[in-house]
């Protein structure tokens, strides 16, 4: 996780008022302002405290007065009373769940995605990520006219765009729009299948495979005539059920969304 920018002294407040002494729980989200580093509480020792952050690296700082960031503001951490140690709680995608979660203000980053259902299901399993790392995710309807719509936005430093296509495989007709696009602000990747609902497991939605649709015919009519779903509407809220964290869905959606928010948020 990255560090929002909080101006050039973030201790400036605790010389005119105290800073605020928080108990040290497991789970409790909090960021060095020296290094940037920002993550989870998982114990304190000996006059330290032990983070992680949301990809799993942890980091070892000393409980100094004023050393942290809490929700923006300076603040001491202090131990709590001795008691068992709890293992902390995941999010859908598997990352350290912030309780009481407050979001951040948005980044002027973006995460762009194809259509509804991906947006629907990038949250379904990274809502929790994007909240704590206040990034939006934006539907675009398709990909047909990403060259205009990254012009009209113009990603530069601190507005980075990050686009999930789907299909993205050698010689498809998304793989052709986006292969010009070099903008060193602008990460494209994307998963192998013909559609989102693809990306969710089968398992995962009680149906042995996703059934063979032919060139020309709609995917989702096809896939739903096929599994007696009814019409997509239906089989869509089917899907999103049946996808309730990162375990239900493939492989290549995880990689793919992961860089990206990795990406959207490495300049702050």
């Amino acid at each position: 996780m990255r560090s929002f920018e909080y101006g050039r002294d973030v201790l400036a407040g605790s010389r005119r008022k105290k800073v605020p002494e928080i108990p040290a729980e497991p789970g409790l989200v909090v960021e060095d302002p020296a290094s940037g580093f920002c993550g989870a509480v998982l114990r304190v020792d000996k006059g330290n405290v032990v983070l992680e952050d949301r990809h799993g690296k942890q980091r070892l700082f000393p409980m100094r007065p004023a050393a942290f960031l809490f929700e923006g503001k300076p603040a001491t951490l202090v131990p709590v009373a001795a008691s068992a140690p709890a293992a902390a709680k995941r999010s859908a995608s598997g990352s350290v769940k912030v309780e009481g979660l407050r979001a951040r203000t948005a980044r002027g980053s973006r995460i762009w995605v194809e259509g509804i259902h991906d947006a629907e299901l990038v949250e379904r399993i990274w809502g929790h990520d994007l909240r704590v790392e206040g990034v939006v995710v934006e539907p675009l309807h398709g990909v047909d006219d990403l060259p205009g719509l990254l012009a009209e936005f113009g990603p530069e430093p601190g507005r980075r765009v990050g686009v999930l296509v789907d299909h993205l495989v050698a010689g498809s007709k998304e793989s052709r729009l986006v292969e010009g696009i070099t903008d060193e602000h602008v990460m494209i990747t994307g998963h192998p299948f013909v559609d989102i609902w693809e990306a969710v497991k089968p398992a995962a939605v009680g149906i042995r495979e996703w059934p063979a649709v032919p060139r020309g015919e709609d995917w989702k009519t096809g896939v739903c005539a096929r599994l007696g779903w009814g019409e997509p509407a239906e089989g869509w809220r089917r899907v999103l059920a049946g996808a309730s964290g990162f375990r239900d869905v493939e492989t290549p959606l995880l990689t793919a969304v992961e860089q990206l928010i990795d990406f959207v948020t490495a300049d702050g």
